[in-house]
């Protein structure tokens, strides 16, 4: 199976720790170049070293960009900065975000902004700056990350929730619009995977544990008895990055293990 990305400029959001540094090292390793996007320059940084020194080659380069993608202006002047390092960028992975979730009557309108312009407006902003490239070139791809919530939310998950099944929709419609010009648009909806999130909410809890003890007793809990890697998110994505996935277009992929009862 071909997962080669010889030749092909990704650009990855909040790359710098979790699943978007993970996705990120998968990419490099198969040959792309890389632009990680994150907001700390130190994260950046460390983030990039500690790829290229585990990579077993050379041939790809991968740079940092600090960058606020809340903020539009910033966007366009990152994506400017990445075409003249890289290249044109014609793989997309749409993974800044952070769970944000408490009862409705208590999310204020900042509350609902901040998540809309993290989460959706973030990933309408840099799809609109690539696409054109794409559809000139005939060939793109798109991956949004997103969480089983889109499908499936519940009491007190807004405004991911919200935010999340926005992103779905996106996803259906430029997979439809991108098809034609073989640019294809996929999403993967996230469960309990191991990364800085369930490591933030290790934190919080305070129970007196040891990180892998919490892991342990929080995956018991699920289908397949473990909470799931990031390398193991980092896998799909490069099978719908590669032309191992050319014929797959408009899906929004459970990546949580059995968790969702949605299909």
């Amino acid at each position: 199976m071909d997962t080669s990305l010889n030749g092909h400029t990704a650009l990855i959001t909040g790359g710098s720790l979790g699943l978007g540094f993970a996705t990120a090292q998968a990419f490099y390793e198969a040959g792309a170049g890389v632009a990680i996007l994150a907001r700390r320059a130190e994260a950046l940084e460390a983030a990039c070293e500690q790829i290229r020194a585990g990579s077993g080659h050379e041939t790809s380069a991968i740079h940092g960009y600090v960058c606020d993608v809340t903020d539009g202006d910033a966007i366009v002047e990152t994506v400017d900065r990445v075409r003249s390092d890289l290249g044109s960028v014609d793989i997309l992975v749409n993974n800044a975000g952070q769970s944000a979730a408490k009862p409705f009557v208590e999310i204020s309108d900042q509350e609902w902004q901040t998540d809309i312009d993290l989460k959706l407006f973030a990933a309408i902003r840099l799809t609109r700056l690539v696409w054109g490239h794409m559809e000139k070139q005939g060939w793109g791809r798109i991956i949004n990350l997103l969480n089983v919530y889109a499908k499936a939310p519940d009491a007190r998950t807004a405004p991911t929730s919200v935010t999340r099944a926005a992103g779905m929709a996106l996803t259906k419609v430029l997979a439809a619009e991108g098809a034609p010009h073989n640019i294809l648009v996929n999403a993967m909806l996230i469960g309990f995977i191991k990364s800085d999130q369930i490591r933030r909410r290790f934190e919080a809890a305070d129970s007196g544990q040891s990180f892998d003890e919490f892991v342990a007793a929080a995956g018991a809990r699920l289908p397949m008895g473990r909470m799931g890697e990031a390398d193991e998110v980092a896998n799909l994505a490069l099978f719908l990055a590669s032309e191992a996935g050319s014929y797959v277009t408009g899906c929004a992929i459970n990546m949580d293990g059995g968790v969702s009862k949605v299909p």
